[in-house]
C-alpha cells in the first residue's frame, strides 16, 4: 500500500489524496496489477492532503482495501 497524492490541485487550489493498493503475482516476484481508493482526503498542500491517510490505522486501511475488492466485483 502506498499513499498518493495529486501532483497538481484542482481548479479549487486543493489536492486530492488517495491509497493505492499492489497485487503481487503468485511468486511474490513481481507486481500483476493495483487497485486505488477514490479520494479520502483533500488538503491545500499535497502533505495536508495525505495527512489523514498517513494516520490511518491497519484497520482503517484494510477496510479501505476490502471497499476496492468489493468495488471491483461489482464492475
Amino acid at each position: 500500500m502506498s499513499p498518493l497524492a495529486d501532483d497538481d490541485p484542482d481548479a479549487n487550489g486543493r489536492y486530492g489524496a488517495a491509497l493505492l493498493f499492489v497485487r503481487w503475482a503468485e511468486g511474490g516476484d513481481r507486481p500483476d496489477g493495483h487497485l486505488e481508493t477514490g479520494y479520502l482526503a483533500h488538503g491545500f498542500t499535497p502533505e495536508e492532503a495525505l495527512a489523514p491517510l498517513l494516520a490511518m490505522t491497519l484497520h482503517q486501511v484494510q477496510q479501505q482495501l476490502e471497499r476496492c475488492i468489493a468495488d471491483q466485483g461489482r464492475a
